[in-house]
């Protein structure tokens, strides 16, 4: 991929990375090495946005600190202040002790000094994504909506919702899959464990009744129809 191009790839069983490096060269050959372990990456040759990171659909970003003269952490820790969990190593030709930990502090996951092997790159990547999946997710977050998974307890604006056992699995369902088109036949099968047509009345009376628990009046719901095709959790008003 070009590089100053930035897609939000589709994920490919939590092996899609975004590549944050500006020279070209040093892309090619980090590109070349992931390709051939079963990655798909996405190459840029600026920061992104906290907002492109926050609908994107990346396992990993590899993220180069130095960025055309500019040191990157600052834009780092943002990120990580805007709630953006996205797992980052950071790669680096500041490789002194009190720089590394420098990148550690300002939220990095793993830092890598410069130069290093490609191997050694490659195998950085797969270790830190084994340890990130073995790490259970206990907490479901898109703007102010929230579910404890442990308490079965949701929260809008840290308030506790009264929420009955199938809203709360429905908002669990959309809260996993934000800014997504979610079909009614998705709704039936996954959660109902049907797919007749006449259920559909059904879906649409329960997300009828989460709507009026999570949405402010007067407002456009946070869960929007989908003309002709479903539902999508989208982002406040």
């Amino acid at each position: 991929m070009e590089v100053g191009t930035l897609m939000a790839e589709l994920p490919v069983r939590g092996r899609t990375i975004l590549l944050v490096e500006d020279t070209s060269e040093m892309a090619a050959e980090i590109e070349g090495e992931l390709a051939r372990n079963g990655y798909l990456v996405s190459t840029v040759a600026s920061l992104p946005s906290t907002e492109q990171l926050r609908t994107g659909t990346w396992s990993l970003l590899i993220l180069d600190r130095l960025l055309f003269g500019s040191d990157a952490l600052p834009t780092l820790e943002s990120w990580r202040r805007h709630g953006i969990r996205i797992p980052v190593l950071v790669v680096s030709a500041l490789s002194s002790v009190d720089e590394i930990a420098r990148g550690l502090k300002a939220g990095a996951d793993d830092y890598l000094a410069k130069p290093f092997e490609l191997a050694e790159l490659g195998a950085r990547v797969e270790a830190l994504l084994r340890r990130l999946a073995d790490v259970p997710v206990t907490r479901l977050v898109f703007e102010d909506l929230e579910i404890d998974l442990i308490e079965q307890k949701a929260f809008r604006r840290g308030r506790q919702l009264n929420l009955f056992p199938r809203e709360l699995t429905l908002l669990e369902y959309f809260l996993r899959r934000p800014d997504q088109v979610i079909t009614r036949t998705m709704l039936l099968n996954d959660i109902w464990r049907q797919n007749s047509p006449v259920e559909n009345n059904v879906v649409d009376a329960h997300i009828t009744n989460l709507r009026k628990k999570i949405d402010d009046k007067d407002r456009p719901s946070r869960i929007a129809n989908i003309r002709g095709v479903g539902f999508m959790l989208r982002k406040g008003g």
